[in-house]
């Protein structure tokens, strides 16, 4: 993963650290420095707060277990400074798989601070939330009461904490998936109204910043929910773009460039006898202009290996191939044959005329037409069809 650092694995998941990780570490360690002038205060506190990351690594890993029961994958697990990241494959259509998958982070909180409780039981330690005042002294109860924290605030029922999910999924068994997560979305968004009102009253940082935090997230929450209402039942040839600039394998860099700034294309298919060969991004055109003589063949440069699909194919399982590809556009293949391109941003205007259409009561039909396939530069430089008919 870009940016991350694989610290390593645990049941087949990896586990990363992002590197601003690192400067929170540098950061806390200064701080406990400057406040007691002792290296060994600094490296008690960078103790706990490795300590805290550690719960918060068993925390993801009770969502991904959780969610490999159910069926659903974990790609990895990743540590930012506020907290952890567990990318699921998928989230589940059930409502209550949601609702386990959910629970299960906090759930390991909550287990963690029990065994903690146990402990000092046995041994007689404090269990006052003071305790929190000297952790170097008081490690185990100042993780208990940690631990109490991180499980109450992820079960407050707001984007993007796990709360908003087990809202949702409780909604969805009543309402559609859609309708569940809008209204769990306006519950979060009102909750960071309150947080942003008590921390400026209070002049509080922290909460300003945590209700931007949950603001945000319930905002994206909401989107992601529109991009999967649509796209679960949506194959790619509803997508999929018909007319696109194509290149073909002996056309240069110069042609390139004018089929560049001739429209609104960023990626051309490198086609040959109604085959594509190849696929130049505009990264790719950018790139090899500076390494390269303009009159250089396009299919020395283009890109050999690339992701495809198919028009049959669901959506929103392209749509989750594509994050995973980092790539923006997808050709759409029948056999070898090139039939259109997928792209995030026809999906995207495509999404906003569906849900236009559907605050009506209306639902976008796509017309029947014949796909016209990809236009080709002719000898001259003006744009003309593609020679090769494409079914």
């Amino acid at each position: 993963m870009k940016r991350s650092l694989k610290i390593g694995s645990v049941a087949g998941i990896g586990i990363f650290l992002h590197w601003t990780f690192l400067l929170l570490v540098a950061a806390i360690f200064a701080y406990y420095y400057v406040q007691s002038q002792s290296v060994g205060a600094a490296v008690s506190g960078m103790g706990l707060i490795l300590a805290v990351f550690l719960c918060v690594v068993l925390h993801e890993l009770g969502h991904a277990l959780t969610a490999r029961r159910f069926g659903v994958p974990t790609r990895s697990i990743t540590l930012y400074p506020i907290g952890g990241l567990a990318r699921l494959e998928r989230i589940p259509a059930e409502p209550m798989k949601e609702f386990w998958i959910a629970i299960g982070g906090p759930a390991v909180n909550v287990v963690i601070a029990v065994g903690l409780a146990l402990v000092l039981l046995v041994t007689g330690g404090p269990f006052a939330p003071d305790a929190l005042q000297a952790p170097g002294r008081h490690l185990l109860a100042s993780l208990l009461w940690i631990n109490v924290v991180l499980a109450g605030f992820n079960l407050l029922p707001a984007f993007p904490m796990d709360g908003g999910r087990v809202l949702r999924a409780l909604l969805a068994l009543r309402q559609d998936y859609a309708q569940a997560t809008q209204t769990a979305a306006n519950v979060g968004q009102a909750m960071a109204v309150l947080f942003g009102l008590f921390g400026l009253l209070s002049f509080n940082p922290i909460l300003l910043f945590i209700a931007l935090f949950v603001y945000v997230g319930a905002q994206q929450e909401s989107q992601q929910a529109v991009y999967r209402a649509f796209t679960e039942d949506t194959p790619v040839r509803q997508a999929m773009v018909t007319r696109f600039a194509a290149l073909a394998p002996d056309d240069t860099l110069d042609d390139a460039v004018e089929a560049l700034l001739a429209g609104t294309d960023h990626d051309f298919p490198v086609v040959q006898d109604g085959k594509i060969v190849g696929l130049l991004r505009r990264k790719q055109l950018i790139e090899a202009l500076s390494d390269h003589d303009r009159a250089t063949a396009v299919a020395t440069v283009a890109d050999q290996d690339f992701f495809t699909t198919e028009p049959g194919a669901p959506l929103d399982q392209v749509f989750r191939d594509m994050s995973e590809h980092s790539c923006s556009t997808v050709p759409v293949l029948q056999g070898r044959r090139l039939l259109g391109l997928l792209t995030l941003e026809n999906v995207g205007e495509l999404i906003m005329v569906s849900s236009a259409l559907r605050s009506q009561g209306r639902r976008y039909e796509q017309r029947s037409r014949p796909v016209r396939g990809p236009v080709q530069s002719s000898s001259d430089g003006a744009a003309s069809p593609g020679s090769t008919p494409m079914p």
